[in-house]
């Protein structure tokens, strides 16, 4: 038994098919086939059942891959005790946000790295939750800030803040305000299509409010969609903080939504199959404060999530 083959059980079980899990992994199928029979006979028993359609764990591999992930775990663990006496940052560390995120997080967290560990290149993205985590499994980022991972053995998260989603407008209104989530039954709101996340989470709400959503116009671009808010197309659903600037300017208008109030879990998520370098870490904790300064000041709307409340 070895780490590539507890590593392999884990990416297999989660995916249900050794060919996914080869194409994610970048290693051949046959190598990963190979390594699952060679973990079945060590143990004398099946981890899968096979089917035309995929392979499912078995109830003796769900018990294996709990204590799989527990000895990855571990191992991170003893890197980061290892990591801990060195001080200087060096190397390159690739980090993926949101786009939203992007907006406000970037900037504070390129600047603070740089003045503490000149030494350290850092390479920005941005994309969608999704390609996100499957940039993270393919090893294309070291770690990444999104919204609402699913529970995977092979991605550890750490809670930031339960993050609040307000009714964006071109209008003014009177501060102190809110907004039932059934009036927007009346509205034209400019979304992102469905399948994002934010449309995702919009009609979820919609549904529990009993309304249907009117959305004459679907951008997926977040510079797009405040373009055309801005321009008065529509009405949008946005977090604060990336707008906070537009806001205060007057340009836009944020106003809290109620019954049901939309919100979303903002999180760093680190690789739980493979090392994890102190440069992510270190970075990861850097990105947890900011985010938690910008909420005490109001510029990030959203309770901020306390270490016990847990992934």
């Amino acid at each position: 038994m070895d780490i590539a083959q507890l590593r392999t059980l884990i990416h297999v079980a989660e995916l249900g098919s050794v060919s996914r899990a080869a194409d994610r992994l970048n290693v051949a199928q046959p190598a990963l086939s190979r390594q699952i029979r060679a973990l079945e006979q060590e143990l004398g028993a099946a981890l899968f059942a096979r089917h035309g359609r995929g392979m499912v764990v078995t109830d003796l591999g769900r018990e294996i891959l709990a204590h799989a992930a527990r000895i990855l775990a571990e191992m991170d663990a003893i890197r980061d005790a290892a990591a801990a006496g060195h001080t200087a940052l060096r190397g390159a560390l690739a980090i993926g946000t949101t786009p939203t995120v992007a907006e406000i997080v970037t900037v504070p967290l390129a600047t603070r790295m740089r003045a503490l560990h000149p030494d350290l290149t850092l390479r920005l993205s941005s994309a969608y939750s999704g390609h996100l985590l499957d940039w993270l499994h393919r090893g294309q980022i070291d770690l990444a800030v999104t919204y609402n991972p699913p529970p995977l053995h092979t991605v550890r998260s750490v809670p930031i803040m339960l993050e609040s989603l307000l009714l964006v407008t071109a209008e003014r209104r009177a501060a102190g305000g809110s907004v039932p989530f059934a009036a927007l039954a009346q509205a034209d709101l400019v979304l992102p299509s469905p399948g994002h996340m934010l449309r995702d989470i919009a009609d979820a709400c919609a549904q529990r409010a009993g309304i249907r959503l009117r959305t004459p116009i679907e951008a997926d671009s977040f510079q797009t969609l405040i373009s055309l808010v801005r321009a008065g197309a529509g009405a949008t659903i946005l977090p604060l903080a990336p707008i906070h600037a537009l806001v205060e300017a007057g340009d836009l208008s944020a106003t809290p939504l109620t019954d049901p109030a939309p919100t979303r879990e903002l999180v760093v998520a680190y690789p739980a199959d493979r090392p994890v370098s102190r440069a992510a870490r270190v970075a990861g904790e850097m990105i947890v404060t900011i985010a938690t300064d910008l909420a005490k000041r109001g510029v990030w709307v959203g309770r901020v999530r306390e270490p016990e409340d847990g992934p």
